[in-house]
């Protein structure tokens, strides 16, 4: 059979939980990929200039950054944790609802902070939860999750085309066109000396009156879609009886893996509680931080999370940076697309993200994270060397992008997979990968697009060779630490069996030894 039986099984008893997670990271995908189209209809709302409102973007950056890295606090209790998944997936909904209102860019700007704030919540305990669930089958199943960002993302563009403006919006007291302020900025981006004063209706080819906005109808429908996420964590924690006034006369989820797990041999029910309440293993990076064995641990276990973490500063790094920027790269010169088809190119890297996790699923089953992580890496490298050398071609734009987001899509959950087991799902890998890949995407967005404002449009894809170079340099650093941590615990194994060997006397002068040796 193509899928073990025993996965098959270890899913049908969490699929309850399994589902909830995956249907809070649709939340995520959706609330990541709105601001992109929906830029020019938020400026006109906010009645603030372009790099005003760019500034939204970081603020949702910047907070998803700090709610990754806080995120792994609440999973210390079950009900801590659905209880901050419900709060997030409910948040993003309400924001979505008030985002029509937001008139004031500050406004706008606290709105999207705290969206991001709850989307790293989101990002860093669903990550935990499945990790913590599923462990060494963990890959298959974190592919499925990161498909679900995908999905979210290419979604809510697709709400949000039908109500985009077309015409343009009044700022003040002038009329501009959209296509007008297109313009503006890409001629700002290619540092032209062409700056836009003062100008004036007559000199622009518009109709008497802008057309109204009906971007808030996107916005509302988003916040209704999304409204069945926090339901559905509001059930599970219903089922696991965490509600005191709801409490459920069937068997708590979690009893009955418990049981199952043990009848499979796995740790029994009375380990898992303890290593929750001590916070080892999975928690948030300051918690990891504050750890009192770190000083008897080698140099290899932190260089594995310092390197992983890295390795996904840079793939990340390139995802946030690529959807940010191909639209602006693709209206410039020598391509220099019209603005409608330049504006597919963001749907179709987010569907090649979607369609490479959902395909990723079955790989996972037949290859080790470790051979995905290299073909995709490869991957990026080629493909956007590809695209510098055929950087005329309008055609293999699309064709890269396409390319370029099915190598891209599988690296975070490979990467997440591959470290969990290197370091037996002892260490802290998922908060500091998922918060290194936040602060990936935050960092190379801003560096990325002052690079193009001061170089031109072609240093995007020059940009994008150099960082994919230092991630597979990183990635290849990372598997020398692999093997220095294997050489050591196959050490540290090796000493314990002969010790437990050995007989009680022989022992104790053994270990005297072993001080004598020592002092």
């Amino acid at each position: 059979m193509f899928i073990e039986e025993r996965i098959i099984t270890l899913f049908k008893r969490n699929f309850h939980h399994t589902c909830t997670y995956w249907s809070v990271f649709f939340s995520f995908g959706l609330c990541i990929a709105f601001l992109g189209p929906t830029i020019l209809d938020l400026r006109c709302q906010t009645q603030s200039t372009l790099s005003q409102i760019t500034w939204v973007f970081f603020s949702q950056q910047f907070c998803l950054l700090i709610g990754s890295s806080i995120g792994g606090v609440f999973k210390k209790t079950l009900f801590s944790a659905l209880a901050a998944l419900f709060l997030s997936s409910l948040l993003i909904s309400v924001i979505f609802a008030i985002i029509p209102l937001c008139h004031n860019v500050l406004l706008l700007a606290i709105a999207m902070a705290v969206s991001g704030l709850a989307m790293g919540i989101i990002d860093t305990i669903a990550n935990i939860q499945l990790v913590a669930i599923y462990q060494k089958d963990s890959a298959v199943f974190l592919q499925a999750l990161h498909f679900f960002i995908g999905f979210g993302a290419l979604v809510s563009p697709l709400i949000a085309d039908p109500f985009l403006s077309e015409t343009g919006c009044k700022v003040g007291n002038v009329t501009e066109n959209v296509t007008e302020i297109m313009h503006h900025f890409r001629n700002t981006l290619r540092n032209s000396p062409i700056v836009m004063h003062n100008v004036s209706v007559d000199h622009l080819p518009l109709a008497e009156e802008p057309e109204e906005s009906i971007m808030s109808y996107a916005f509302w429908i988003m916040a209704m879609i999304n409204l069945p996420v926090p339901m559905a964590v509001l059930f599970l924690m219903y089922q696991e009886q965490l509600i005191p006034c709801c409490r459920s006369t069937t068997p708590l989820l979690l009893d009955k893996d418990e049981l199952s797990m043990e009848n499979q041999g796995a740790e029994g029910p009375d380990t898992e509680p303890k290593d929750q309440e001590e916070g080892g293993g999975h928690g948030d990076v300051f918690s990891c931080c504050q750890n009192n064995n770190l000083r008897e641990l080698p140099v290899s276990f932190f260089g594995i999370h310092i390197v992983g973490g890295m390795v996904l500063f840079m793939t990340d790094g390139i995802v946030g940076a690529y959807a940010g920027f191909v639209y602006t790269y693709a209206v410039s010169p020598p391509i220099s697309l019209p603005n409608k088809t330049a504006g597919y190119l963001v749907s179709i890297f987010w569907a090649a993200i979607t369609a490479g996790r959902l395909v990723s699923i079955p790989l996972t089953f037949r290859f080790q994270p470790v051979r995905l992580l290299m073909i995709n890496l490869a991957g990026v490298i080629v493909t956007v060397l590809l695209l510098l050398v055929l950087n005329t071609s309008s055609i293999f734009l699309f064709v890269g992008t396409t390319l370029l987001g099915l190598f891209l899509s599988s690296i975070f959950p490979c990467m997440l997979a591959y470290t969990e087991d290197i370091l037996d799902y002892q260490g802290c890998a998922t908060s500091v990968l998922v918060t290194s890949a936040g602060m990936g995407e935050m960092v190379m967005q801003v560096l990325v697009g002052s690079i193009i404002q001061s170089e031109g449009s072609y240093s995007f894809l020059l940009c994008g060779m150099i960082i994919g170079c230092m991630g597979s340099i990183l990635f290849f650093g990372l598997l020398f630490l692999h093997r220095m941590h294997r050489k050591y615990l196959t050490g540290t194994s090796v000493k314990s069996a002969m010790v437990e060997e050995l007989p009680p006397a022989a022992a104790v002068v053994d270990s005297k030894t072993e001080q004598k040796e020592s002092s």
